[in-house]
C-alpha cells in the first residue's frame, strides 16, 4: 500500500531542491542546466505545489526562445562551470547567431509539449494566471514555436514535422533511430569528453559509437549557422510522438487562445490536419502502432518504440482503439504490468537497462495515462497510474526503471519524474 502522503512530500523535497531560482534542473548532478520538455512536465507537478513557480518555469524557458521561434533544448545556467556538461555552451556557440547578450543556448529543439503544459499550469490557478497575464504573454510565444516548426521543419512533404537529432526526439537513444544513425561517421570518442558516465553507468548510457554520432550531427548543424535545410541534415525523420505533441499542444493552444479571446480555429484545423498526416504516413495498420518515416530514405523505421503508441494524446484520433489494443498486447503489456517499457518487450532489440532501448520513463507512462483516459481506456488508466505511483515509491525518483525487475536506473532525485508522480497522486484527467 502506498502511503500517498509520504509520497508527496517526498516528490516535493525533489521538485524543491532542484529549483534554481527561476527554474528547475532535471538533476543536480548528471543535468544542471533547464531542459525544454523537462521544464514542461515539470511545470504539471509543480502547478500543484506552487503555481507561481510553474508559470515561471515556462516563462524562463521562453525567455531564451530564439528569434526564428524554436526553443532550444538545453538553456545554460551562466553559474555552472562549463565543465561541468557536455556538449556546453561552448559547443554549441548560440552567440553566433544570436549576437551577446542572450542567453547561451543549445540549437537543437525537444518534443513540443509546452503549450498542454501552459494550459494545464494556468488551470491550477486561473485567478493567478491572470493577474499575472500569463496566458497572454506566453501565447504568442507558443505560437512562434509551432509556426517555426510546421514551417521550418517539414521536409517531408507529408504536413508533418521532421527531428533532425535523435537528441531532438527526447528519446535519445531509442532503437528506432539505428538505421539513420548508421549513415552517420561518428566523431572518435578521444576527440571529446562525455560527463555523463561520471554519474551513470556505461551499461546504462548510449555506446561510445552512438555517442559519436551525436556529437557529429550536432556540429554539422552548428557549422551551418543552424540552418534548416534537408542538404544539412543527414539525419531527419518525421516522429510520431513529436508530432503527436504538436497536435495535442495545438488542441491546448485553441483552449489557450478561446481564454484570452483570440480565435481558436487555427489551431483546431491543425489538430485535425496532423491527425490525419499521422495516420496517413506514420500508422501501421498490421502492427497496430505508429512508426517513424526517414525521410532521407523514404521508408518507415522499424517499429517497437514506445513512441508508436504515445498519440493516445491527440483527440479525437481515429486509431485510438488499435493503439489500445497493442499497448496492452504482449509487446508492451501495460494491462498487466501498468509501466510502458520504451521499446518492445519481444523484440531482441529490447534492453531492460539501456536509455531508452526498454526502460520505463515516467513521462511518457503520464502521456500514455493522459491518453488512455482521453480515450475513455479508465481501468487500463488506473493500472498505468497505479503502477507508475508504485514504481516510485520504490525506486525512488530515479531517471527510468527496468521495466521487469523495477530497478531504479539513471540519474536520482529525477525532476520529472517528481513532477508527474506528484500530477498523479492529485488524479487529474485533463
Amino acid at each position: 500500500m502506498i502511503d500517498q502522503v509520504s509520497l508527496r512530500a517526498k516528490a516535493s523535497r525533489v521538485l524543491l531542491g532542484n529549483w534554481r531560482g527561476q527554474s528547475t534542473v532535471p538533476a543536480g548532478g548528471l543535468y544542471p542546466h533547464q531542459w525544454s520538455w523537462d521544464s514542461a512536465f515539470i511545470a504539471v507537478g509543480l502547478r500543484h505545489l506552487s503555481a507561481l513557480r510553474a508559470q515561471r518555469e515556462l516563462e524562463s524557458l521562453f525567455g531564451a526562445q530564439w528569434p526564428d521561434g524554436r526553443v532550444p533544448h538545453i538553456v545554460f545556467d551562466p553559474v555552472t562551470p562549463p565543465e561541468a556538461y557536455f556538449p556546453g555552451a561552448d559547443f554549441w556557440r548560440s552567440a553566433e547567431v544570436l549576437g551577446a547578450g542572450r542567453p547561451a543556448t543549445s540549437g537543437l529543439i525537444q518534443p513540443p509539449v509546452h503549450a498542454l503544459a501552459a494550459w494545464q499550469t494556468f488551470r491550477a490557478d486561473p485567478d493567478l494566471a491572470r493577474r499575472r497575464g500569463f496566458l497572454p504573454r506566453l501565447y504568442p510565444r507558443l505560437v512562434a514555436w509551432h509556426r517555426y516548426l510546421i514551417e521550418r521543419r517539414c521536409f517531408g512533404g507529408h504536413g508533418l514535422v521532421s527531428i533532425v537529432h535523435p537528441w531532438e526526439s527526447g528519446m535519445d537513444n531509442s532503437p528506432a533511430w539505428d538505421a539513420p544513425l548508421s549513415r552517420i561517421n561518428p566523431v572518435p570518442a578521444g576527440e571529446f569528453q562525455r560527463r555523463d558516465l561520471d554519474h551513470a553507468a556505461a551499461a546504462e548510457r548510449p555506446t561510445a559509437a552512438d555517442y559519436g554520432r551525436y556529437v557529429r550531427l550536432a556540429a554539422t548543424y552548428r557549422d551551418h549557422g543552424y540552418a534548416d535545410s534537408l542538404a544539412v541534415h543527414a539525419f531527419a525523420v518525421e516522429d510520431p510522438l513529436t508530432n503527436a505533441l504538436l497536435a495535442a499542444s495545438e488542441s491546448a493552444l485553441a483552449d489557450i487562445a478561446a481564454e484570452i479571446g483570440a480565435d481558436p480555429a487555427a489551431h483546431r484545423a491543425a489538430v485535425a490536419e496532423l491527425s490525419a498526416a499521422m495516420v496517413d504516413v506514420l500508422f501501421d495498420e498490421g502492427e497496430g502502432t505508429f512508426r517513424s518515416f526517414d525521410v532521407h530514405s523514404g521508408q518507415s523505421l522499424g517499429g517497437g518504440s514506445v513512441a508508436g503508441i504515445v498519440p493516445l494524446v491527440v483527440p479525437g484520433l481515429s486509431v485510438a482503439d488499435a493503439l489500445v489494443k497493442t499497448a496492452v498486447g504482449r509487446r508492451f503489456r501495460i494491462g498487466e504490468t501498468g509501466l510502458p517499457p520504451s521499446f518492445d518487450l519481444t523484440d531482441e532489440l529490447f534492453d531492460a537497462n539501456r536509455y531508452w532501448r526498454g526502460p520505463v520513463w515516467f513521462n511518457i507512462g503520464w502521456l500514455i495515462w493522459r491518453g488512455l483516459l482521453l480515450h475513455a481506456a479508465h481501468d487500463i488508466a488506473d493500472t498505468v497510474r497505479h503502477a507508475l505511483l508504485s514504481a516510485a515509491d520504490t525506486a525512488g525518483f530515479r531517471e527510468y526503471v527496468n521495466p521487469i525487475t523495477g530497478q531504479g536506473l539513471g540519474a536520482r532525485d529525477f525532476s520529472w519524474t517528481a513532477a508527474v508522480t506528484v500530477d498523479l497522486l492529485a488524479g487529474a484527467t485533463r
